[in-house]
């Protein structure tokens, strides 16, 4: 499949050398990115952009699709973390495959709307009688879409019975997890360069599983050379938990188990103290910001102006639709860099900065170095916006800090994952919109 985008207005590479291109076509072949240049070429579809803007595909880093199904419910709008937990799980303990495929086509298509490319999602509710079968669904729901797909095999083995949060129905045994795990890794990781489809492991939070389970999942990881993930420093109370448990803050706990390094990330990582931001730039572990779910269940502000100065690894993420309440990466790009001009002046990193937090940025967290930028040998992967509509009118002068400062009203008008277009005109190619949210209604309705 060969695809020719031409005469593109403005090209914002987010590049080595944040290269900003007028008036180029960019040459797609078979998923891969082969030329930037002012050459017509052959192509089985020729696409004119001669009024639009094109940007890399965003990456997110952190995601909980099954949480769709619980947005925007009134009885938990004015809750912090902890307590909002133990209500939803309430809900979330009637999971099934049915609800996490919807679920997860609902998402992936808002997400694919906005521009991102690659999702990340963070699944750790395993209801009894369920394993495989979850993650199935969201693969077969990527797929369905077209969408690069970075699930993990996320886990619980501490109920409320053994300290924890979450209802005894939804936490499983070690053995149990290991070998589900190794299952899921075997059967849909694919370590190459391009590969749609990745799998890492991802124990839930200091507060949900034990330390054996945490540090048996570090093992395994590297012993199946996949990627480690995980909540952390997200609330104080987190913070006073482990404290209290082990007399230690949650990154010395976590550095404890075997869980820092260059193949490490965490969610939040709000309440890291400055030695321990030097910490993690020193051993390259990771952070995904997510801004406005922080703000949601006002959980604090991550210091993402210091982590940047000092060299922390940092990714851009929407976290779960039920502390989000929706799954569009252009509003957090936006949010993200209002949020820091507020709380950090004229130290917040600029709307282009944002931009390539969560392109670049997150592309380095997920081990995924083809992807986040627009360069001859990355993946074909990118969104274009038309530069005309009256939302962006006067608004091109800084094409990449754009969607930081003005934001853009609606969809993006094309999404291209793995060189084939999945969003045309502003609509899902995969997938009729309309069917996808009529079904999931009847869904959730059996659900709830």
């Amino acid at each position: 499949m060969k695809l020719q985008i031409r005469n593109i207005r403005h090209l914002v590479t987010c590049d080595d050398r944040d290269s900003i291109l007028e008036n180029v076509h960019v040459m797609m072949e078979d998923g891969v990115i082969t030329a930037i240049d002012r050459e017509e070429k052959d192509a089985d579809e020729i696409l004119d952009a001669s009024h639009m803007a094109m940007y890399p595909g965003l990456i997110n880093t952190h995601h909980h699709l099954y949480q769709i199904f619980s947005r925007n419910l009134p009885a938990v709008q004015n809750m912090e973390l902890f307590p909002w937990l133990k209500y939803l799980y309430e809900i979330w303990k009637n999971l099934d495959e049915e609800v996490v495929y919807y679920s997860s086509l609902t998402g992936m298509g808002e997400l694919l709307l906005s521009g991102c490319t690659t999702c990340l999602d963070h699944h750790y509710v395993f209801p009894k009688g369920h394993g495989m079968d979850l993650l199935d669904a969201q693969f077969a729901a990527a797929d369905q879409l077209g969408m690069r797909f970075y699930a993990t095999r996320g886990s619980m083995d501490l109920s409320v019975k053994d300290g924890g949060l979450p209802p005894d129905s939804v936490v499983q045994t070690i053995d149990e997890i290991m070998k589900d795990s190794e299952e899921a890794v075997q059967k849909y990781h694919d370590p190459g360069k391009y590969s749609m489809h990745n799998v890492a492991l991802a124990p839930c939070s200091p507060f949900s599983v034990s330390g054996d389970l945490l540090r048996e999942s570090a093992v395994l990881a590297r012993k199946l050379g996949v990627r480690l993930h995980t909540h952390l420093a997200e609330t104080k109370d987190e913070e006073n938990y482990t404290l209290e448990r082990f007399g230690m803050r949650p990154l010395q706990y976590m550095e404890s188990l075997g869980w820092t390094g260059p193949d490490v990330w965490y969610a939040h990582g709000i309440h890291f103290t400055e030695d321990e931001l030097d910490y993690l730039a020193k051993t390259g572990t990771g952070v995904a910001h997510c801004p406005i779910s922080n703000m949601k269940l006002s959980s604090g502000i991550a210091k993402i102006p210091e982590m940047l100065k000092k060299g922390v690894p940092v990714g851009l993420a929407v976290d779960g639709s039920a502390s989000n309440d929706g799954s569009s990466m252009l509003e957090e790009v936006r949010v993200a860099f209002l949020l820091h001009r507020l709380n950090s002046s004229n130290s917040a990193p600029s709307g282009y900065d944002i931009l390539k937090i969560a392109s670049r940025g997150s592309a380095k967290i997920l081990g995924r170095e083809a992807l986040g930028q627009i360069s001859a040998g990355m993946a074909a992967d990118a969104f274009l916006v038309r530069e005309n509509r009256l939302s962006l009118t006067g608004a091109m002068e800084d094409p990449g800090s754009v969607f930081g400062t003005v934001g853009l009203r609606g969809n993006v008008d094309y999404t291209i994952v793995n060189g084939k277009i999945v969003v045309r005109d502003g609509h899902l190619t995969g997938m009729d919109e309309e069917e996808i949210s009529s079904r999931s209604s009847k869904v959730i309705k059996k659900y709830r």
